[in-house]
Parts: C-alpha cells; sequence; structure tokens
C-alpha cells in the first residue's frame, strides 16, 4: 500500500509517517525545498519535492499513491500577513485533494483541527456538533483551518472526493524541532521563562496517540465524516505546574487578567511587524486565551477504538526530548 504523507518532518507529520514505517507501509514523504529534514533522518522512505503552493508538484506526487495523510499545514499563531498562510491552508488543500481523486487515490485523511470547532461557553467539553462559524474563528490561523474545512466537506459532497476529516486537539511529545506554539510553552516553562500565566484551558494529547488516530481513521473512519482526536482537559496553571514539577523548579505565582496582556501583546505585535519576529504574546492569543478550549473523543472512541494514554506523558516525553536534544 503506498502511501503519501504530507507535513512529514513537521511534528505530527513525522509521528503519523514513524508509525506507517513501523507497520510496514510504504511510504512517501512530500517536502518542500529547504526543509528541515531531521525528523526523517533514518527512515527508509521515498522523499518527493514539493510544495502546497505548486499544483504541479502536487500532481506529481499523488501519482500511483494509493492513500493520503494530508497533515502539512503554515500553522503560526501570527502572521503580518495572512495572504500566504491562506494559499497553502486554504487553496493548497483544495488542489492536493483534487489532484488525489483525479489520481484515483483511494482514501484521504485530512487533517483539521479543533481550532475549526465551536467552544461551549460554560467550560464544558465540545464535539464535533458543537455549533460555529467563520465570525467565531479568532486569528488568521482559525480562519484559513475553518475555510479549508469547509473546502473539504464542498469536494466530499460535489466531487465525492473519498477524504475522511480528523481534528487533533493540542498534541505535545518528542520531536517538536520547530517548536509547535505549544511546544513553546513548555520550552518557556522548563527554561524558567514563564513568569506569569493566565487563566485558560487546553485540550492536550500525546502526538503519539494523534497518530495512531489518523491511522484508525484511515482504516475505519467513514467518508465525509470527521472525528476529534484528543486526551484530557488541563488548565494552563495545571500545565505549568506539572512541568515545573517535573524540573524541579518554582512554578510561577502570577495570574494575570486579560486587560492586562492585551496592550502588552499589542506593543509586541508592532515591534514584530518591524523586526519580522514572531512575538511572544499576540492579540489573537491573549482573545483566544479567554476561553476553555476542552473537547471530547468520545465519537472516536466508540466509532475507531481511539484510545490516549494520560496527557501528562505526553508532557513528560516533551521535556525528556527538548533535554535529550539540548533545546535548554
Amino acid at each position: 500500500m503506498k502511501t503519501l504523507v504530507t507535513g512529514a518532518t513537521g511534528f505530527l507529520g513525522s509521528a503519523i509517517l514513524r508509525l506507517l514505517v513501523s507497520e510496514g507501509y510504504d511510504v512517501c514523504a512530500l517536502v518542500r525545498e529547504n526543509a528541515d529534514m531531521r525528523n526523517l533522518e533514518n527512515f527508509d522512505v521515498k522523499v518527493i519535492k514539493g510544495d502546497l503552493q505548486n499544483a504541479d508538484s502536487l500532481k506529481t506526487a499523488v501519482n500511483s499513491c494509493d492513500q493520503l495523510f494530508h497533515v502539512a499545514a503554515d500553522y503560526r499563531l501570527w502572521v503580518p500577513d495572512p495572504e500566504k498562510m491562506h494559499k497553502t491552508n486554504i487553496d493548497g488543500t483544495r488542489d492536493l485533494i483534487i489532484a488525489a481523486t483525479d489520481a484515483g487515490v483511494e482514501k484521504i485523511v485530512y487533517t483539521s483541527s479543533v481550532a475549526t470547532l465551536g467552544i461551549n461557553e460554560d467550560g464544558t467539553p465540545a464535539n464535533e456538533t458543537t455549533p460555529s462559524s467563520l465570525g467565531n474563528m479568532i486569528g488568521a490561523y482559525k480562519r484559513s483551518k475553518f475555510l479549508a474545512e469547509q473546502t473539504v466537506k464542498d469536494l466530499i459532497t460535489k466531487k465525492s472526493c473519498p477524504v475522511t476529516i480528523v481534528n487533533p486537539s493540542t498534541p505535545v511529545g518528542p520531536h517538536d524541532i520547530k517548536p509547535t506554539p505549544t511546544g513553546k510553552i513548555i520550552l518557556n516553562t522548563i527554561r524558567n521563562r514563564m513568569p506569569a500565566y493566565t487563566e485558560t484551558g487546553l485540550n492536550i494529547v500525546h502526538v503519539d496517540d494523534v497518530a495512531k488516530g489518523h491511522l484508525l481513521a484511515m482504516e475505519k473512519g467513514e467518508i465525509g465524516e470527521r472525528y476529534i482526536l484528543g486526551g484530557d482537559d488541563m488548565t494552563l496553571e495545571s500545565i505549568i505546574n506539572y512541568l515545573c514539577n517535573i524540573e524541579n523548579i518554582n512554578p510561577p505565582k502570577i495570574k494575570l487578567p486579560y486587560n492586562f496582556i492585551f496592550p502588552i501583546a499589542w506593543i509586541m505585535e508592532c515591534i514584530a511587524r518591524v523586526t519580522h519576529n514572531e512575538p511572544i504574546a499576540t492579540v489573537d492569543g491573549v482573545r483566544m486565551s479567554k476561553k476553555m478550549m476542552y473537547f471530547s473523543s468520545k465519537k472516536a472512541k466508540t466509532r475507531l477504538g481511539y484510545y490516549s494514554r494520560p496527557a501528562t506523558e505526553g508532557l513528560e516525553d516533551a521535556v525528556k526530548w527538548f533535554n535529550k536534544e539540548k533545546y535548554l
């Protein structure tokens, strides 16, 4: 079974690739020019050069493939110009899925995000049916993923594209080389650079469990359905305290109110537009932190046989890997 993985050099994509190789799949990886290849070292996979912004390269990549895991995305919580992100996440996704369908790919698993889903105001876990709209999407990344998922749904309906959608929550664990926004929180905490925090909540899951969920979606997922691949709901305070306990350092004691953080984030964004360096805090990030982003994976557990280990194991594995790779 020849299987193509996009985003295979990244955090989640590489976890999926490692799992597929261990299961004996014939794996191809779509990789951009000048990509960081560390996550592909020591793996016997075919590397295909291509880019989601180059439709011709996508047609070449899907040729003779049986399955496709479309994991690649521009995942940044702040961008000075969202146009490039939209071209990658929306247009690139559309071009790739059409190319794969035209090439006769039997099944596609598209990696969306819980960012596209609604949030329950009372803090209870949301699910696949919790109402959401474009107007509820905060920031360029969430808007692009919401519109990309809508594009995929249209392709399923209008062009009979064989796609199952998965919505991972917040993965943590080893091989977060970039690192992701959540990886940065982990790093800043264990580096003792988290002097304060705000009150928010996340659904934390081990990245390897999300990878397994992708494989289950490929094997058992229904075309046109979407499945949340999550773990445990945790407050940011409990996440930070757990990380500090691992490293035997004192956790921050200051809980900052949102209204205090807003002007700081605004100033940081103004500086970032001059320096072109991603700001530590963003206005959209502060707006998102007002919500308890809790989710239920009941549907994936019931219909796919999905399982997630305790989220704390993902945090522990992330810390071990960052220490091992000398990120400190």
